[in-house]
C-alpha cells in the first residue's frame, strides 16, 4: 500500500517520516520523497497516529488523486534538480518519465492545483540549490552553474537576479537565508 506524503524535499525529510513509523511500530516500509509503502494498509488507529506525527512535522498524507499527482510532480522535479547535471532529459521527459504519466497531464492538473507551471516550480528549486551551493562558498558561479544544469555562470546569474532581486554574490555578501523548500 503506498501513501502520498505532502511537503517532503529532502533526505532528513525522509528520515523523518521513517522515525515516526518506526514509534507506531510499523516494520517493513519503503520512504522515498513524497511516498511510503507498507505492504499492508495501516489500521485506522495506526493511521490515525501516522497523521498526527507527520502534521507534528509539516508533513500531511494526501488522498486526492490529483493532490497526489502533484506531490509526484514536485517530486520528479526535485530529482531532477538534484541531478540536473547527469540528466540528459529535458525536464518534460524526466518528469513523464518518472511519473509514467503523459506531461501535458501532468501540467495541466499542476498548474491548476498550484496557481503556476512546472516551469515556474523547477526554476525556483533551481534557485534554492544554487542559493544552497553558494552558501557552502568554495566554488565558482561557472562551478555551481554546472553543478545545477545552468549552460553558464552568466544564464545562472540572470536567472538568480530575475527570481530575487539579488546576484548570486550581493546574495552572499547579505548572508540571506534560503526559502523552506516547501513553501515555494
Amino acid at each position: 500500500m503506498d501513501y502520498c506524503i505532502k511537503n517532503m524535499v529532502c533526505d532528513r525529510c525522509i528520515a523523518a517520516v521513517k522515525a515516526v513509523l518506526a514509534s507506531l511500530g510499523v516494520e517493513h516500509y519503503d520512504v522515498k520523497l513524497g511516498t511510503v509503502s507498507v505492504p499492508e494498509p495501516l489500521g485506522a488507529d495506526t493511521l490515525k497516529s501516522f497523521d498526527a506525527g507527520l502534521r507534528e512535522l509539516g508533513f500531511q498524507r494526501v488522498s486526492d488523486q490529483n493532490d497526489e499527482l502533484v506531490e509526484r510532480a514536485k517530486a520528479a522535479v526535485l530529482d531532477h534538480v538534484r541531478n540536473e547535471a547527469e540528466c540528459h532529459l529535458k525536464l518534460s521527459a524526466c518528469v513523464e518519465h518518472q511519473m509514467g504519466v503523459p506531461y501535458d497531464t501532468v501540467s495541466r492538473i499542476f498548474s491548476q492545483r498550484e496557481g503556476r507551471t512546472i516551469e515556474k516550480y523547477h526554476i525556483a528549486q533551481k534557485v534554492e540549490r544554487v542559493k544552497e551551493l553558494l552558501s557552502y562558498g568554495g566554488r565558482s558561479l561557472d562551478e555551481i552553474a554546472d553543478i545545477s544544469g545552468y549552460s553558464s555562470g552568466a544564464h545562472l546569474s540572470r536567472q538568480f537576479k530575475a527570481v530575487t532581486g539579488l546576484t548570486p554574490s550581493e546574495f552572499v555578501k547579505l548572508g540571506c537565508p534560503r526559502n523552506p523548500l516547501d513553501k515555494i
